[in-house]
């Protein structure tokens, strides 16, 4: 069987791996250090070169001694770019090809406390930088090289971190999974080794000119030696302090009750400990340090609630997923789109009740255009004043396409129509393995992401979650909560976290996996552990039932989610539990705690009683 082998294809990379394309032992794939990263941590591959900064967040990726890319000063590969003096930045773009320059930058920046940050793709980046708006970028890889010289005031980022610790600086390095095995084959590890020795004496044939040249032999080092090493663990420390990273520890293998702990006082956790805690830990022990941090996050024993109402517009939808018994191809008999009289009194019901908002949500249905969601919209805020959280990423692609437009110049228009937030809808699980398996015509997770990403960079708010109990791993499920820890490092956006398990039906294709409370109460509670960087976790009564979501209150969740007037997903599969503002507030007391009625952004409504 071939080594599956997977690397950056960047320039300065391509000494580790360019002996490597045509070796019959290999299959080499070749890709930005971020999908590679991916590759790594979703088993597609055996060994890759990835950014540090995603080794350190898988947790079981060992470092293999076969070189890497660092530099021990001007890198000339990862800089950040500006208009104006660096000092005066209010805004950074962020490239996210590698999640290592991005940690790296925030660390070199951390004292500047005024600047946001925020992830674009390398040309939009570019585009960003102005002086006037005080806005800069950081590019990285064969984008940095192409815009050298091209601005007034840049920073190279490994230069600034050698200035900062006197120590080299270590961009990316061959890393393979820890396996039951043992680790890499030592022929595996031989043949890495080999292929760099060949790289670096061919760096003159590979380098396309004289400035290409220059950058091989001066500014990438590739010996993983003891200064780099050095390099590597302080950037580790560094990163931890300001919780963008796990912090490293000496212990191989650490006791479950230290893990445990170490959850319960706030620390980081690697991908690796999450999926630990999720398949060891006692059900007991989770709880009691899911039920720790939700205290230190929200001291007061106040739990929210919100008064809403989930309105499902349509069931026509054409991506069939394989798990679902609410949707109805184009042209069935039983396929709907509410009239406005219909919805004209659910709405009205919500205001009675005084609510506050609509979630609103649909099928991907090919017949309503983006002009039908603005006139929605603006009838919605016009005759009833409510709040529109509003359309999954996956509805907000489906009009994209529809229209030949940008996400962006979507979201625009819907906001000028009335959308407040974005639910977090579609996610199911954020692993395209798990996806392409149940719902193959779905957004991938880099598109759900993407939306999700745009939406937050323009000042919208949005939920996150995740439906687990299909053909999903512990891993995948851990995997997922990492995205979204990643993507709310940049943003910031995610209001809240929701999860729920699968509800089977007979005629859905997909058979029920791990599923029932205790999955439920465990996947919560390491949820609540592993999403240090989001405030709110939802407890989800609607699929559990009221009594698990009292005791979900003590597993880690600060929020008892919305009334619900009707729901139709999920009770298309069975699942009909339904309670009142009234019978929500005698719940929450009775876990101890007092009630608050919430907005879609949190904010207390009243006072806690």
């Amino acid at each position: 069987m071939k080594l599956r082998v997977a690397a950056v294809g960047y320039l300065n990379a391509r000494p580790l791996w360019h002996a490597l394309r045509d070796d019959p032992r290999v299959d080499l794939a070749l890709a930005t250090p971020s999908e590679i990263a991916r590759m790594l941590a979703e088993d597609e591959c055996d060994v890759a070169l990835i950014p540090v900064a995603a080794a350190a967040a898988l947790g079981d990726a060992e470092l293999v001694d076969a070189g890497c890319i660092s530099s021990r000063g001007p890198v000339r590969s990862v800089v950040l770019f500006s208009a104006c003096p660096i000092e005066e930045l209010r805004e950074v773009a962020l490239d996210l090809s590698s999640r290592t320059s991005v940690v790296l930058a925030r660390v070199i920046l951390r004292k500047n406390a005024k600047i946001q940050f925020c992830g674009m793709t390398p040309d939009d980046a570019i585009a960003f930088v102005d002086g006037e708006k005080k806005r800069g970028a950081v590019v990285i890889g064969d984008p940095a090289l192409e815009h050298e010289g091209k601005f007034s005031h840049t920073l190279d980022l490994a230069d600034a971190w050698r200035e900062q610790t006197g120590l080299p600086f270590v961009f990316a390095a061959w890393y393979a999974r820890r396996s039951p095995s043992g680790p890499l084959a030592k022929e595996h590890v031989e043949l890495l080794q080999n292929a760099r020795e060949i790289g670096l004496n061919s760096r003159d044939s590979i380098a396309k000119n004289e400035s290409e040249r220059r950058y091989l032999h001066e500014s990438i080092r590739y010996d993983l030696d003891d200064d780099a090493r050095a390099g590597l663990a302080r950037f580790m420390i560094e990163a931890a302090k300001i919780a963008l990273l796990p912090a490293s520890h000496s212990a191989p293998r650490t006791s479950l009750d230290t893990l445990v702990q170490r959850a319960a006082d706030g620390e980081r956790l690697s991908a690796a400990e999450g999926e630990r805690l999720l398949s060891e830990a006692p059900l007991f022990d989770l709880g009691l340090a899911a039920d720790a941090v939700r205290n230190r996050k929200h001291p007061h024993d106040v739990v929210t609630y919100i008064v809403d109402r989930n309105v499902n517009y349509t069931n026509v939808c054409t991506t069939s997923c394989r798990f679902c018994a609410f949707y109805r191809p184009v042209g069935h008999a039983e396929g709907y789109v509410l009239s406005r009289d219909v919805l004209g009194k659910k709405l009205q019901e919500v205001v009675a009740a005084g609510g506050v908002q609509i979630l609103l949500q649909g099928g991907l249905n090919p017949d309503l255009r983006i002009g039908w969601y603005e006139d929605l919209f603006r009838w919605i805020k016009s005759e009833y004043k409510l709040g529109l959280h509003a359309l999954s990423p996956e509805e907000i692609l489906h009009i994209a396409k529809l229209e030949s437009m940008s996400v962006r110049r979507v979201l625009e228009r819907l906001v000028a129509s009335g959308l407040d937030s974005v639910p977090g809808g579609g996610a199911e699980i954020l692993v395209d393995r798990v996806r392409r398996k149940i719902a193959k015509a779905k957004c991938t997770s880099e598109e759900w992401l993407s939306v999700m990403r745009t939406a937050h960079h323009m000042g919208l708010r949005s939920s996150a979650t995740m439906m687990y109990g299909t053909v999903d791993t512990p891993r995948d499920r851990v995997l997922h909560l990492l995205k979204i820890r990643d993507l709310q490092d940049e943003t910031r956006g995610f209001t809240a976290f929701f999860c729920w398990d699968f509800q089977h039906e007979s005629g859905v294709h997909v058979r029920a996996g791990d599923g029932g409370t205790s999955v439920y109460l465990r996947t919560q509670a390491v949820a609540r552990l592993m999403l240090d960087n989001v405030d709110h976790v939802g407890a989800s009564w609607v699929t559990q039932g009221p009594d698990v979501g009292q005791v979900a209150l003590r597993f880690g969740a600060d929020d008892f989610g919305s009334v619900m007037f009707e729901e139709n997903v999920v009770s298309s599969a069975g699942t009909t539990y339904c309670i009142d503002a009234k019978e929500i507030e005698r719940r929450i007391h009775g876990s101890g705690f007092r009630a608050v009625r919430r907005n879609v952004k949190y904010e207390w409504l009243n006072e806690p009683s």
